[in-house]
């Protein structure tokens, strides 16, 4: 079988070879070379196996008396066509032009007003990678204060966290700054010296960081300096030179000797380095508080502590809210948020004594920029709340603190942060640079703003026993008496009667509202001497100086047995206003 396919194909294939193989015949004269006839032969083929090919009938037509056939798949290549009942369908083509191009109209003219200037964006002017760098540099020298979890939480109904920068080795925040800026100078300025002006905390730190870098450090003085604070330069091994009467002859004469010998002088400004070194504030905080909602920071000095902690908590984090807080007298930054500039001059007459630090500031473009785009809310805070909020730091935090590293906490005693009730704060204690004779002062003071220390006037008959029943109603309601004072009434419608001025101290406000009642009750004739007294009703002139003399009586010195014990200005400051009020008295009597 397979012999017999295998002779099958050979034959049929040769012969199939043979076909395609032979040699074309020569085409007749009235014959065409057309690629798409076919020999007769091989396109009718035999017409019996193996006998002659054999021309058949053409069903498409003869040209010229020759068959014809088309193949379609052969003209598929050329056009398109269809096959009906074996006849084909042509098409007729018609030429058609190319598209007409349309040519552009020609260009407008624009002028040069029509064009919108678009600015580029500006470099910002802190970056958060100038403050990583600036807490990579000071890591080794600045030591990482603790933020901790205040036992007054629970009594304001927030979870605040005291960020202690007062625990620094000059007292002060401003050593982060100060550092990384003598650290920025180059090797020429370091060699030649700095010098800085007026005693303040910025001047501190750079005694205290030049003389570790072994850079040549002088500071100058105005006389009025206190004994104490020249002693701290020199300790640190600045040298100091006194200097004029006030801060600015200081000033002017460290500019000079600057000038004239090369000196660096230094002043707390928006420099970047500055900058970049207190912002590293805000790294530490967000670092050790998780999950933080708010930050209050103290604005003092020339705002870069607000200015740096602002970016650097707000590139961590721009869900945390920053708040500046500030003096009542003088608002600088609020005003210049306003106005939207920063304000040179505002003015104010703030306790400088009591301040300090914080009256030798003011507001640059950088700083303030910074500010008005980073921070949340600004917000103002008394005096006298800033005093009772250094009482609760040494009563609850066992810390000693001046007013701007109270001016925090006492936005939050105050109650003007509601709407951080439940949530956590951090709180930046930033300094605590102050005289011991001022602290006694500030100390004195807020007990009586916290209603713990009241002083008060009562009339007694001159009969024995009733100086003894007023010290026994005092004794009963469990109160302190600090200080008593005797005096003998000249006026004739007083006769046998006595003018007794005592100063108590009680527990809370709750206690002292109690003994206002109890006394109030047995002597109708009392007359409380602290705040919240209305004065009698009396001339302005004569109401103020009555008002200045009570005072001076009750703060900073308490009255014992009709001696002031005060300072020495104060008690002629006194003596002037009873002389005074004595020489009115007399021209009235005359008249």
């Amino acid at each position: 079988m397979n012999f017999a396919a295998q002779l099958f194909y050979s034959s049929y294939l040769s012969e199939r070879l043979e076909r395609l193989y032979a040699p074309r015949p020569a085409l007749k004269d009235r014959e065409e070379n057309d690629p798409f006839w076919q020999r007769d032969e091989l396109r009718l083929g035999p017409s019996q196996p193996g006998g002659p090919y054999k021309c058949g009938p053409v069903s498409n037509g003869t040209v010229s008396g020759r068959a014809t056939l088309i193949e379609p798949e052969r003209l598929k290549d050329f056009g398109e066509e269809e096959l009906l009942n074996g006849d084909v369908k042509v098409y007729d083509a018609k030429v058609v032009g190319g598209p007409e191009i349309k040519l552009m109209d020609p260009p407008k003219i624009r002028r040069l007003s029509e064009f919108r200037i678009v600015d580029r964006p500006l470099v910002p002017f802190l970056r958060f990678e100038d403050i990583s760098a600036a807490a990579f540099r000071i890591q080794t020298v600045i030591q990482k204060t603790p933020c901790t979890y205040s036992r007054l939480s629970k009594q304001y109904g927030m979870d605040i966290y005291l960020k202690k920068e007062h625990l620094h080795y000059t007292g002060s925040v401003k050593e982060r700054g100060v550092l990384y800026l003598l650290t920025s100078l180059t090797q020429a300025q370091q060699r030649k010296g700095v010098i800085v002006a007026t005693d303040c905390n910025f001047s501190m730190a750079v005694a205290h960081h030049a003389v570790e870098l072994k850079i040549p450090v002088f500071v100058i003085m105005p006389s009025c300096c206190s004994s104490p604070r020249l002693r701290i330069y020199r300790d640190y091994g600045a040298m100091v030179i006194s200097y004029g009467s006030t801060s600015h002859d200081s000033q002017n004469h460290a500019s000079y000797l600057a000038t004239e010998n090369g000196y660096l002088y230094l002043e707390e400004d928006e420099s970047a380095a500055y900058l970049a070194g207190m912002g590293t504030v805000g790294m530490e905080i967000y670092e050790q508080v998780s999950k933080l909602d708010a930050v209050v920071v103290p604005a003092a000095g020339q705002y870069g502590l607000l200015a740096g902690t602002a970016a650097a908590i707000k590139h961590l984090n721009s869900q945390v809210l920053v708040i500046g807080v500030e003096p009542e007298g003088f608002p600088l930054l609020l005003q210049s948020l306003k106005t939207d500039s920063p304000i040179k001059d505002l003015h104010s007459n703030p306790n400088k004594k009591l301040y300090g630090d914080l009256m030798e500031r003011s507001l640059g473009v950088n700083t303030f920029q910074l500010a008005k785009k980073l921070v949340d809310n600004v917000i103002t805070v008394s005096e006298e709340d800033s005093l009772v909020a250094m009482l609760r730091f040494q009563e609850f935090e066992r810390s000693t603190v001046d007013t701007e590293g109270a001016m925090g906490l006492a936005a939050i005693l105050a109650g003007q942060l509601p709407e951080l009730k439940g949530k956590k704060v951090a709180v930046v204690v930033s300094s605590a640079n102050m005289e011991l004779e001022l602290m006694r002062q500030c100390v004195d003071r807020a007990l009586v703003l916290d209603d713990r220390v009241s002083k008060f006037s009562v009339k007694l008959g001159e009969w024995p026993g009733d100086m003894a029943k007023l010290l026994d109603v005092l004794s009963r309601e469990d109160v302190r008496l600090l200080d008593v004072c005797h005096r003998r009434q000249s006026d004739k419608s007083d006769l046998f009667k006595a003018k007794v001025e005592c100063v108590v101290e009680t527990r809370d406000k709750t206690q002292s509202n109690h003994l206002r009642k109890t006394l109030s009750e047995r002597y109708p004739s009392i007359c409380w001497l602290d705040r919240g007294i209305p004065y009698p009703k009396d001339s302005g002139r004569r109401r103020r100086r009555r008002g200045t003399r009570e005072a001076i009586d009750f703060f900073p010195g308490f009255v014992f047995r009709g001696v002031v014990a005060c300072a020495p200005s104060v008690l002629f400051g006194t003596l002037g206003v009873v002389l005074e009020e004595q020489a009115e008295g007399g021209e009235a009597k005359q008249k």
